[in-house]
């Protein structure tokens, strides 16, 4: 049973937000081009990590107290 909430909530938006700053925030600062690219491809794969788990998540049982 797939986790919506950390795949739609989480995992969508850093792989978003990893492309918008490799892309399109990378080239407007030439002094830090490289470090901008890894930071963004670096959340844009953190993303994915995220989205692949949520598919993963399962509920786990309450327990009865």
């Amino acid at each position: 049973m797939a986790s919506k909430q950390i795949s739609i909530g989480i995992g969508i938006p850093m792989i978003v937000v990893g492309a918008i700053l490799a892309v399109f925030l990378a080239p407007t600062q030439p002094d830090l081009t490289d470090t901008i690219e890894f930071v963004g491809s670096l959340i844009g794969i953190l993303g994915v990590v995220i989205f692949i788990a949520g598919l993963f998540a399962r509920k786990t049982p309450q327990i009865a107290s």
